[in-house]
């Protein structure tokens, strides 16, 4: 693809500059990233591929993929340092560009020596720790949510005695809080069109007691014609975990400690199975995070009794 620049002089004469790039500017590679890669997808992907790539347009320009360079890439880092970027979020942000250049120019047939690829920054700048909740804040909170008894609280509860994402909970329909023929009730943690998983692994089954075996019966309890656990917070097409999270974490500073979130709660989760010495693996299948080596990809992971047998020793 032939794209003309600046007008240039040659000699006595003015001409037109001819770039000579095959690449599609940026701006366009979006475009054919989000119609080919965002078909079905909610629209924070969309939002989160505009904003990466237009952040880059902001600091270096428009310009055909293959003219950016290294230095480009550097101070498009120097910029997103300047907005008050966290390491983590520029690791997302960098993993977007990424994403849109590399595949734009796979769909041009064009091979890319992506600049925005080995960029060096301090990945722990600006990133909080995230501390686990203590037992006595544990036990105090879980206290609050049966006094008040709501919506809100269940949800905590629920969180608090499974260690899912708040994403996830929030998410959930009625239908995935099964109840199994032995009266046991068990969360079942998939897909759905308006809350995705955060990875593949995340798809899992997980036995509910303790808060969260509570906080499950008042959801199937409460009379309620929507589908979903938590209808507040699924009115739109995607579900509002910012929401949930902005108003739990400011119920939540009256009885946890500074720094504790309700993201301190899987935290906590994975300190409570270890401390029972659960198996790693076994850990790393009731909260869904990734377990290393091939061999672990293999079969269909544990039984249901075995990882309630471990949820009844930490609750």
């Amino acid at each position: 693809m032939l794209r003309m620049g600046a007008t240039g002089a040659v000699g006595s004469s003015s001409v037109p500059h001819v770039s000579l790039s095959s690449f599609v500017l940026l701006s366009e590679a979006v475009a054919i990233y989000l119609e080919q890669k965002g078909k079905g997808r909610p629209v924070t992907f969309h939002r989160a591929a505009e904003r990466a790539c237009g952040y880059v347009i902001d600091a270096c320009g428009d310009k055909n993929l293959d003219v950016y360079t290294k230095a480009d890439a550097n101070k498009f880092r120097d910029a997103l340092i300047a907005r008050g970027l966290a390491g983590s979020s520029l690791t997302r942000v960098f993993g977007t560009v990424r994403a849109v250049t590399n595949f734009a120019a796979s769909e041009q047939g064009l091979t890319l020596n992506n600049p925005f690829a080995g960029v060096y920054y301090d990945r722990t700048a600006g990133v909080s720790n995230r501390n686990p909740i203590p037992s006595d804040a544990l036990g105090a909170v879980q206290t609050k949510c049966r006094e008040i008894d709501d919506d809100l609280r269940w949800l905590v509860s629920l969180v608090s005695d499974t260690g899912m994402r708040l994403a996830e909970a929030a998410g959930l329909s009625k239908e995935d809080i099964i109840t199994e023929e032995d009266g046991s009730l068990v969360v079942r943690v998939r897909h759905h069109p308006w809350r995705r998983l955060k990875t593949k692994g995340s798809e899992r089954d997980v036995p509910l007691e303790g808060e969260a075996r509570w906080a499950a019966q008042r959801i199937l309890e409460h009379a309620s014609s929507s589908q979903f656990a938590f209808p507040r917070y699924n009115k739109a097409e995607t579900t509002n975990a910012n929401a949930a999270s902005a108003a739990l974490n400011k119920w939540m500073k009256e009885y946890a400690p500074e720094g504790c979130t309700m993201h301190s709660f899987r935290h906590s989760m994975r300190d409570r199975l270890r401390a029972v010495e659960c198996p790693a693996d076994i850990v790393d299948q009731i909260g869904g995070w990734r377990t290393d080596g091939i061999g672990h990809g293999y079969g269909s992971g544990y039984p249901l009794e075995v990882l309630q047998k471990w949820m009844k020793a930490v609750t």
